[in-house]
């Protein structure tokens, strides 16, 4: 049980409906900086609405820019580079408005053939069906429903009909627990009526990338056609993978760089508690978190371990000048996302794109670019803590969870900081790759990155309990797998070598929602 202490001003939630309540409570909005309205000035078409993968919002911890929300963007004057820092810059809020924002994604499968979902049968009927019954708005895109979005929460497709819900931002844990509770309700009464489920990991355990129906949406289009051109994985990537996710404030330029040097130093100790990825293809892969290995060699241009964040100049600006050089995937116009794979986004400033002559980009525009770099820690007006693979109800109040603790706390944020200072450039890359394969047991100087991983759920632990919001259970369970050196990974292959007798059908019983 939690410790009875007083709660903190900011831990009294309003009330939440209760289980499959049509609304969650909603925090007031925080008021419009000065700069933002100077960053909006800019593209007025610019928008706060959820919809696009892993976020977006400008003034808020989640909830993406959604290119479908208009046909077409026009800027008020041209941008320049320092328009684009200063974009990132008005993110920066007092500690008071920093809020939570939580993501995850599920797989769906067939009850009577534990096939992936197909659109037509049951993406499609399961999204409306939230859209007549619980009150979401549509989200279209050429006619057909794409998603849907409520009250800063929007749930969303991924390429291959993975199942994201995108959560709004809100103020502490309990409400990020009810959150989901809500929204697998609604989802799993509906999926029910449909003979659908959803399923808990990281990595499609059973089937491959060609069992895998594509949803309709244009940008995935783009993106599998040109994932193979960059790397051997782009397409398991796309089609395979599922991952908690969360999105996090900073209160100024040098905030966000201590928050994103030591959250992406820890990475890989997050990729190792959270892997539950062992399976692919039927059987055991040879690694505990697969998901986070296929990013390896997804493409290099937009992923990768960002060693010079740790260098002298790491800022806004170097943020800002690391996107422009990642090659476009896309200019959204009209309803249409038109393929510029591997052009140059500094081309598109100067107005020299072949198919978009004398055509400058939008704040929206810059936006949606922003979405297209995976590294382990995003930057957009908040910062995303992507590491995790996804998994049980239980690991997606845990994951958000970790990171507060660790991140919105002045003393854990030192206490992290130290525990990560004297790392090296050699020694950050090799847990990035060695933590997919072996988790909790890679060797890490004179142990091994279970010790670490312990100190880290410890800090955080501390400074939940010094928020003093009742939060610091959400972390227990991290710390038993941390203290025992099991994961979920290592309990499921075990599972898979003897009471299964290596049927890996046993494990949609196991992990569904």
């Amino acid at each position: 049980m939690a410790t009875a202490h007083a709660m903190s001003a900011r831990c009294i939630a309003p009330r939440v409906s209760g289980v499959g309540g049509q609304r969650l409570a909603r925090i007031p909005p925080q008021h419009t900086t000065t700069q933002e309205q100077k960053i909006r000035k800019l593209a007025p078409h610019s928008r706060r609405v959820g919809g696009a993968r892993h976020g977006g919002a400008c003034a808020s911890s989640a909830g993406a820019s959604d290119p479908t929300a208009a046909s077409t963007a026009v800027a008020a004057a041209p941008l320049t580079e320092k328009d684009l820092v200063d974009y990132l810059r008005s993110g920066c809020k007092p500690k008071s408005a920093w809020r939570i924002g939580t993501e995850h994604e599920k797989f769906g499968y067939q009850l009577d053939n534990l096939k992936p979902i197909e659109y037509e049968a049951h993406v499609k009927l399961l999204l409306e069906a939230l859209v007549e019954r619980f009150n979401w708005e549509p989200m279209m895109e050429g006619g057909l429903i794409i998603g849907a979005k409520l009250d800063g929460q929007s749930v969303t497709l991924e390429p291959g009909g993975q199942f994201e819900l995108s959560g709004a931002p809100l103020e502490n844990l309990h409400l990020t627990c009810a959150e989901v509770h809500s929204h697998l309700y609604q989802v799993k009464t509906v999926a029910k009526e449909l003979g659908v489920a959803f399923l808990g990991m990281g990595f499609q355990p059973k089937w491959a990338v060609e069992d895998t129906p594509v949803m309709p949406k244009g940008r995935y289009k783009i993106m599998k056609e040109y994932m193979p051109k960059r790397g051997t994985r782009g397409l398991d990537m796309m089609f395979r993978t599922c991952t908690i996710q969360v999105n996090l404030d900073f209160s100024s330029e040098e905030d966000m760089i201590r928050k994103f040097r030591t959250s992406l130093a820890l990475q890989p100790i997050a990729t190792a508690l959270f892997a539950n990825s062992p399976f692919a293809d039927g059987k055991p892969s040879g690694m505990k978190s697969l998901r986070s290995d296929v990013w390896t060699d997804t493409d290099p241009d937009r992923t990768g371990t960002l060693a010079w964040v740790y260098e002298d100049g790491f800022g806004f600006e170097a943020y800002t000048k690391y996107v422009l050089d990642v090659p476009m995937y896309f200019v959204y116009r009209d309803g249409i996302y038109h393929d510029v794979t591997g052009q140059s986004f500094r081309t598109f400033m100067e107005g020299k794109l072949p198919d978009f002559p004398d055509e400058r980009p939008t704040l929206d525009d810059w936006e949606q670019h922003l979405t297209t770099c995976f590294p382990e820690v995003r930057l957009k007006r908040y910062m995303e803590m992507r590491g995790a693979d996804g998994g049980p109800w239980s690991q997606i109040c845990a994951l958000p969870a970790v990171w507060v603790g660790l991140l919105y706390d002045e003393q854990a944020l030192a206490d992290a900081e130290a525990l990560v200072s004297d790392w090296t450039s050699e020694e950050r890359e090799y847990l990035r790759t060695a933590v997919t394969k072996d988790g909790l047991q890679t060797p890490f100087r004179d142990g091994t990155v279970q010790s670490v991983a312990i100190d880290m759920v410890r800090i955080s632990k501390e400074g939940l309990i010094r928020r003093r919001c009742n939060e610091e259970n959400f972390v227990d369970g991290l710390m038993e797998m941390a203290t025992s050196g099991k994961t979920s990974a290592d309990r499921l292959l075990d599972l898979y070598e003897n009471e299964w007798a290596g049927d890996i059908d046993n494990i949609y019983k196991k992990l569904t929602y």
